[in-house]
């Protein structure tokens, strides 16, 4: 086992202003800076190529109140770190968590709240979270929103679907980051329950690649307790903002301090097989709380269900894709209906004759 956890130096531009923070392989750069209204922000490089141009931090909590801004740092600290894990299942018996830690301790001056953010760089992306530690001026609080942005480079091709609360059923659209629009999107998709949309909100994790062959990925690791996290797309400016997806009455999180929210995450890299094979994601997740595990026996799953998705078969006879058949014309066949007997029987079939594929 390979392990080490050790303290080093960080690059101060005054202790007010910034700090900066680099992957064990010296290839991603993170800068941390206070702007002049004291509202964190961050930027990302790699290979001393903007990924992320300076973006802000925030949360605001109910009622107006808000931890976005009027901050000074009163303690900066980093950390290195290398272990190996043994997972239940998956790809890989061992995977290796290798990253650089910076904790910024914040103190919002006018309401005495403090606000820690930490970043953790890995060789193949950032991860960054909120913590609120225990403290007098703030025990129980209701999130609003969180003011997370990533603020890309440039038009980069993407692939993504649809900011629904209700589905990830999507098929991937790809366009451009100006071209993203929910509203020309066909929703006549088989999917029976669509939750509210709006027209540049989309899901996370979203794949992007740039003109100049730089892959990237957003997504979110460690998501307890804490809503899902949309992406709000500013098609002028290449921007996205964290959307939490609400409860019924439009709050998104109910804390107490101390308590964190979970990880966001960027990966980034000039190899796209690098981010396929992250572990990152896997990384940045709670260790498993069930000591004995060799109960688990992980299998795989055969079905019909994707075909529908996928346009290869539909959910009834006629080929409205309206799973509820709610139409009112004479059903005529289209040859494309999926969930029959016979389709079923092929799936069985398949299974039993490939036993050993099916298990891990």
């Amino acid at each position: 086992m390979n392990y080490f956890i050790a303290f080093f130096s960080l690059l101060f531009v005054g202790i007010t202003n910034g700090q900066t923070l680099k992957s064990p392989d010296n290839q991603l750069e993170l800068i941390f800076e206070l702007n002049q209204l004291g509202k964190p922000t961050y930027q990302l490089k790699y290979k001393n190529k903007s990924v992320i141009q300076p973006s802000n931090l925030g949360l605001v909590l109910k009622n107006n109140d808000n931890l976005v801004d009027g901050f000074e740092v009163i303690n900066a600290k980093a950390t290195s770190f290398s272990d190996k894990w043994k997972p239940v299942l998956g790809e890989e018996k061992e995977i290796l968590d290798q990253h650089n830690q910076l904790i910024v301790e914040l103190l919002q001056k006018a309401t005495g709240r403090k606000m820690n953010l930490v970043f953790r760089l890995f060789n193949e992306g950032l991860a960054f979270r909120y913590e609120i530690p225990t403290q007098e001026k703030l025990n129980y609080f209701v999130i609003a929103d969180e003011e997370t942005q990533f603020s890309l480079t440039g038009d980069h091709k993407a692939f993504w679907i649809p900011g629904d609360y209700d589905s990830q059923e999507y098929s991937y659209n790809e366009t451009k980051l100006s071209q993203i629009d929910v509203d020309k999107l066909d929703m006549n998709n088989g999917i029976g329950m669509k939750g509210p949309m709006a027209k540049s909100r989309i899901q996370s994790p979203v794949m992007m690649k740039s003109a100049d062959g730089l892959y990237l990925n957003i997504f979110e690791a460690a998501v307890v307790n804490y809503p899902i996290m949309h992406l709000d797309v500013y098609t002028k400016s290449f921007q996205m903002q964290s959307h939490l997806v609400p409860n019924a009455i439009g709050d998104k999180a109910y804390l107490q301090a101390p308590a964190n929210t979970p990880w966001r995450t960027i990966m980034v890299s000039d190899d796209a097989r690098i981010i396929l094979a992250s572990k990152m994601v896997l990384n940045l997740n709670e260790p498993s709380k069930i000591e004995d595990t060799s109960w688990i026996k992980p299998m795989k799953y055969v079905g019909i269900w994707w075909e529908m998705h996928v346009g290869k078969a539909t959910w009834d006879y006629a080929g409205s894709q309206n799973a509820q058949m709610a139409q009112e014309a004479e059903l005529k066949p289209t040859g494309k209906h999926g969930a029959t007997t016979e389709n079923t029987k092929k799936y069985i079939d398949f299974a039993k004759q490939n036993t050993d594929l099916m298990a891990f």
